[in-house]
């Protein structure tokens, strides 16, 4: 299974961000409206969603992490999808929706980093540093990457926050 280290917080401003990545990528800004469908898994750390792009063009991927702040290792397996909508209806009756993200994505590499610039729906702005880990490579290297990149955009350790999107709605319904 793929790897990699994850970071999330909260930020004042896409925009603001974007000026700054724009600097250091070497690919973007890509533009990605994503509806995300999460589904019931038997475990705490493991997530299973259906990514929808188009009606047919989708994602279904399974991770695996600590619902931790800070950066994190992730596993993750993702699978292609041309009929969203049939697996989504499938997997809610098997499984049972956890909930539904739905966003706007400005996407960057930098490096083997993807930074992920999200307006999402119902909560606000956010980054987020994906540090793509090869096989057998320490998770602290992608940690050290993160933490670099982190101070280079200015987002400071109290704007970390911890868990997927998906809890933090639920969250904030409670």
């Amino acid at each position: 299974m793929a790897r990699n280290v994850e970071i999330k917080a909260r930020i004042d401003s896409v925009d603001r961000i974007a000026s700054i990545v724009a600097t250091l990528a070497d690919q973007g800004p890509i533009e990605i409206a994503q509806d995300d469908t999460f589904f019931r898994c038997a475990h705490s750390a493991d997530r299973l969603k259906l990514r929808t792009f188009a009606p047919d063009r989708a994602e279904l991927i399974f991770y695996c992490r600590a619902d931790s702040s800070g950066p994190k290792e992730s596993f993750y397996l993702i699978t292609p999808v041309t009929t969203p909508d049939a697996l989504r209806e499938s997997l809610t009756l098997a499984w049972g929706q956890a909930g539904r993200v739905r966003k706007q994505r400005r996407l960057f590499l930098v490096g083997r980093t993807r930074v992920h610039l999200d307006r999402v729906e119902g909560l606000g702005e956010f980054l987020e540093l994906e540090v793509v880990l090869q096989e057998g490579e320490p998770a602290d290297a992608g940690v050290a990457e993160a933490h670099a990149l982190m101070a280079r955009l200015g987002v400071t350790e109290d704007q970390l926050v911890q868990g997927a999107y998906v809890d933090l709605l639920r969250a904030q319904a409670a």
